[in-house]
């Protein structure tokens, strides 16, 4: 692996931040435009039900999926520290132990698909023929689950070894796929709602098996079939304890966005179309910010990984400089195309004037989330995953106490000032801990 040793050592630069984070900028930046594809082929029928069961369905699977986000985000983590420490035998079975864990999961998902959908669907009353439709959706789409978990490992390999070329070119590929098809199944073949779950189907396993072919060097040590090194019990307890708060930090986090859809399904088939509009404007900056935190997660593991506290101290001011500029970059974006984005998203009349009244929330939304967001990639890459996980426990309250108090008060407008309240109490919480995560790095890691 002598291509990635002197990355490794290398000093943290803004060219340095821009070559890992520009490839995921990129590349996330693909994600959000289909999830706006999905949603604005499906409203070219006219009608506002497909477009809520679409968003309905995906934001089950995006619930479920995002929790083996710990597979991605353990995986940059553990795999960046142990390249910072040079040991090469780990970087390999790393990974393999993470694909493992993804496999096992996405199997469990296919099995206990009844269970799960039923009851993610008495979550959220919404229509009968929404219902039926988000139901289609899901049936077909659960079937690529392994796949679909596959590529947060294989994402987080990429990752931590500062491959994000290669990642770009999975996401690029993967979801180029995805809106193409979108576009010909549902326009040409007219297959509706299943459609884009059949879409969907094809472009997880094409990504899927494109990661593994760029994750091939990882192969070409024995150690990733090493099993005893693979189940060494100190490793999967260290990534146990790892991966389950960062599961209960993403559980908690998913909670919040999958309560926001289903609490807004209570006010009409309209309005939950409009969120489900505005909310991949939200995506858009995520995955926009995405590409400097993953930035921030692979040069603070490399820095815990050396015990060098001044190297984490330089990668989280450079990183979050950058994610600060996207933040506002966006927050102005929405201001100025806002309406327009809405227009081109939803033919339904309705939908668009409801949209438009909630709009300056997204506007307000990337710059409520700045630090968040940053901060989340800075404790990963770090493995203080405790800290992340009280930390969300901590938001979590302050989220539903503001969902109970000003939902009954403005309504669909408390809904959004509650999600954006979550935001701002993730970065401040999590801020109040950085200085125990630099004498972290002092004392040269956990």
């Amino acid at each position: 692996m002598t291509d990635t040793a002197s990355p490794a050592r290398a000093a943290v630069t803004h060219r340095r931040v821009l070559k890992i984070a520009l490839p995921i900028v990129l590349s996330n930046a693909t994600v959000p435009i289909l999830g706006a594809v999905d949603v604005g082929v499906v409203g070219q029928m006219g009608e506002a039900a497909p477009i809520g069961a679409v968003g309905l369905g995906a934001i089950i699977l995006s619930t479920l999926y995002w929790i083996f986000g710990f597979l991605r985000m353990g995986t940059v983590g553990l795999v960046g520290q142990a390249e910072g420490a040079g040991d090469d035998a780990e970087v390999s079975a790393w990974l393999t132990r993470a694909l493992l864990v993804g496999l096992a999961g996405g199997v469990m998902l296919i099995i206990l698909q009844p269970l799960i959908f039923f009851a993610a669907l008495q979550l959220a009353p919404a229509s009968e023929e929404v219902e039926n439709l988000a139901w289609t959706y899901l049936s077909i789409r659960i079937w690529t689950a392994p796949a679909a978990i596959a590529v947060y490992a294989l994402t987080g390999w990429l990752v931590a070894m500062e491959r994000t070329g290669r990642v770009f070119w999975v996401q690029l590929v993967m979801n180029g796929t995805n809106i193409l098809l979108d576009l010909l199944f549902v326009l040409v073949f007219d297959w509706g709602v299943g459609g884009v779950a059949v879409a969907t189907v094809i472009a997880e396993i094409t990504g899927a098996a494109l990661g593994l072919w760029f994750c091939r060097s990882a192969f070409s040590r024995p150690d990733w079939r090493d099993w005893p090194r693979i189940f060494n019990r100190a490793k999967l307890i260290r990534m146990a304890l790892l991966n389950t708060d960062i599961l209960l930090r993403s559980a908690m986090l998913m909670i919040i966005f999958s309560s926001f859809v289903f609490i807004g399904a209570r006010f009409g088939d309209v309005t939950l179309a409009a969120n489900e509009v505005l909310i991949q404007f939200m995506y858009i900056t995520a995955y926009a910010m995405d590409g400097f935190a993953f930035a921030a997660e692979t040069l603070i593991a490399r820095a815990i990984g050396r015990g060098d506290r001044g190297f984490v101290r330089r990668s989280a001011i450079v990183t979050s400089t950058w994610g600060l500029v996207i933040c506002v970059s966006m927050a102005l974006s929405f201001a100025l195309a806002g309406d327009w984005l809405i227009v081109l998203m939803a033919k339904d009349r309705d939908v668009q004037i409801v949209a438009g009244q909630f709009l300056p929330y997204m506007v307000l939304a990337p710059l409520a989330g700045c630090a968040a967001w940053m901060l989340d990639g800075i404790f990963i890459g770090a493995t203080r995953s405790r800290d992340m996980r009280n930390m969300m426990a901590l938001s979590f309250v302050i989220y539903w106490a503001a969902i109970f108090v000003l939902i009954p008060l403005l309504g669909n407008h408390g809904l959004w000032l509650a999600l954006l309240i979550s935001f701002v109490a993730r970065g401040v919480t999590l801020g109040l801990r950085y200085p125990a995560l630099e004498r972290q790095a002092e004392a040269g890691g956990d």
